[in-house]
């Protein structure tokens, strides 16, 4: 067998085994749904015995006799009518269970993905693009259960064409074995959809998230774009992503175009084969004209199955394409495990401890190599280092946004990795240099859908010098404030930012450099005011900063560089002992004032 042929077989037999997923996950519903799907099979090919009895018992009798009975045709009408109805109920039911299968797997799938993108550290997210991401979610969940729809249509036609077969076997088995010839043909033209039109299938789903990857990427990186003239170079990168996803979709369609009326087709030239053959065996006695209605008319039904099918089958690549790749993250490793501890309920602030900690991106070049450090209850700490010295990523490591590759990281004499999920989010806050804002009132940017009084938010924007600002909003704490809080400016958002964590009133303050957009008079009044009293905890207080007035209300100072605490002691101290330090800050210094 060829490698083409391989991958046809394997891509039918994963396609089956996603089914199977459904099947287990939504048993009852998939069981209303086929039984609707097979009433309706059922029906249909009783509407071919209907239409023969109606022809022997109705219509022949009338050509002859010039007449018809009221009750024989009382008879006709209730069994059409009766059909028609049971056939309405089976429609009903396979489209509605079919539906509600669809839609809550595709639920299931979004929220076990979502829940996955939760649990999985930064570090992970930082190697996928968040288009990819959004892909995943979104159109590779679609994808992946699209099957699910023709399903149960495809089961419930495999019933019809068996019982068309039996039937037209019965009426008269050489009309049938005429008849019949049809389905090597049928079988044949959907052999040569599948091998053509799946590979195409499958690369359209891949540029589909390659699309949705450019758009994202270009949208967020709008100002980017702008300032620096790009739009035309971006436009065309999305242009020839974009073109090329049309092109394959347009050779799909062509295929797709050229294999529906050949399939139509297929049963007409049957039935005119049957008609031509049933008429001489009418002639000769051979059978009655009601048989030859009867197969004429199952045959028109019987490519039917075989198109239901087919439906199911072409499904197939792009199902297993976009479940392989929402697998992908639901299987994804890397996921933070939790204990079952618990912080002491503490009015003091924490106690940190970070033990021989290291952390290293790639293998090959670790970041943090053996980093010490204790910050006591109520202490401010300075984390001072040059760009790329792990200062960040130090902050990260004590928030818990990434576990450490060794080392331990203690609160209150505790490993962050032995709390509980979302203990530690109770007692340790932290705020990044980039603030990110959401699409929402300043309220609700602050509290994050927290129980908390707006007393309790105004005092927090007090703390972060922030209340000025927002009391002057048209609307105060129920101004909106637009994605990702475009209406304010850089100051202002980090300044939210700031308050969003105070609100919290956090035992552990942890600031990344989330004050380098406000200006040197406002920081050093946010950097009094916790200093004088963090949320009114005495909270321990984690600073990287840059700027001397920052860093000299620290109670000790940490010089970090190429992953080591290289230096530590006051600001006075470093600035007199240590020459590295003392150039890098009186070099910041520098710069600014330049």
């Amino acid at each position: 067998m060829s490698d083409e042929s391989t991958l046809r077989g394997s891509t039918t037999r994963e396609g089956f085994a996603v089914l199977g997923v459904a099947i287990r996950r939504e048993p009852f519903v998939f069981t209303v749904a086929t039984a609707g799907a097979v009433l309706f099979g059922v029906l249909t090919v009783a509407d071919a015995w209907v239409l023969g009895w109606a022809t022997d018992n109705a219509l022949v009798p009338a050509f002859e006799n010039g007449e018809i009975g009221t009750d024989m045709l009382v008879w006709v009408v209730a069994l059409f009518v009766g059909v028609a109805i049971l056939r309405a109920v089976g429609i009903v039911a396979r489209r509605l269970g079919g539906g509600i299968m669809y839609y809550r797997m595709q639920s299931h799938t979004r929220r076990s993905v979502t829940r996955q993108y939760l649990a999985l550290p930064m570090e992970w997210h930082q190697r996928h693009p968040t288009g990819q991401l959004l892909s995943n979610a979104y159109s590779d969940v679609e994808a992946a259960w699209a099957p699910i729809m023709p399903l149960p249509m495809a089961l419930g036609t495999i019933v019809m064409m068996v019982i068309a077969v039996i039937q037209m076997l019965i009426a008269d088995v050489v009309m049938a074995v005429v008849g019949l010839l049809v389905f090597p043909a049928v079988i044949v033209a959907n052999l040569a959809y599948q091998r053509f039109s799946s590979p195409l299938m499958t690369r359209a789903q891949g540029l589909r998230a390659e699309v949705s990857e450019i758009a994202h990427e270009s949208f967020d990186g709008a100002m980017v774009v702008k300032t620096l003239g790009r739009e035309t170079e971006e436009t065309d990168r999305f242009r020839a992503k974009a073109h090329e996803l049309r092109d394959v979709n347009i050779r799909a369609g062509r295929i797709r175009a050229a294999f529906d009326p050949t399939l139509a087709s297929l049963p007409n030239l049957g039935v005119l084969v049957v008609l031509a053959v049933g008429v001489s065996r009418v002639m000769s006695g051979d059978t009655d004209a009601g048989d030859v209605v009867t197969i004429a008319y199952l045959l028109t039904i019987v490519s039917f199955p075989i198109r239901a099918i087919g439906w199911l089958l072409g499904e197939f690549p792009r199902s297993v394409v976009g479940y392989n790749r929402a697998r992908a993250v639901i299987e994804a490793t890397g996921a933070m495990s939790y204990g079952g501890g618990s912080l002491p309920r503490k009015s003091t602030g924490a106690l940190l401890e970070l033990d021989d900690l290291r952390y290293s991106y790639d293998p090959t070049a670790p970041l943090l190599k053996g980093v010490d450090l204790t910050v006591t209850p109520g202490q401010t700490l300075a984390i001072v280092g040059p760009t790329a010295s792990g200062k960040s990523t130090l902050t990260s490591l004590m928030a818990r946004l990434v576990d450490p590759d060794d080392g331990e990281i203690r609160i209150d004499g505790i490993d962050l990795r032995d709390l509980r999920h979302g203990e530690l989010a109770r007692d340790v806050a932290l705020v990044p240099q980039t603030a990110f804002l959401f699409d929402d009132t300043v309220r609700d940017n602050v509290t994050l859908g927290a129980d908390v009084s707006d007393e309790d938010v105004w005092a927090a924007l007090r703390t972060a010098q922030a209340d000025g600002f927002v009391a002057a909003l048209p609307a105060g704490l129920d101004a909106r404030l637009g994605e990702r809080g475009t209406s304010l400016s850089g100051g202002q958002r980090q300044r939210l930012s700031l308050a969003r964590a105070l609100v919290r009133r956090p035992r552990l303050l942890i600031l990344d450099d989330a004050t380098s957009a406000v200006d040197p008079e406002v920081e050093a009044r946010i950097l009094a005011s916790l200093r004088d009293d963090v949320t009114g905890l005495e909270a321990s207080l984690v600073v990287v900063a840059y700027r001397k007035a920052t860093i000299s209300l620290a109670d000790e100072v940490v010089h970090l560089d190429q992953g080591r605490i290289v230096g530590r002691g006051t600001h006075a101290e470093l600035l007199a002992g240590s020459p590295d330090y003392a150039r890098l800050v009186n070099a910041y210094e520098v710069e600014t004032h330049e």
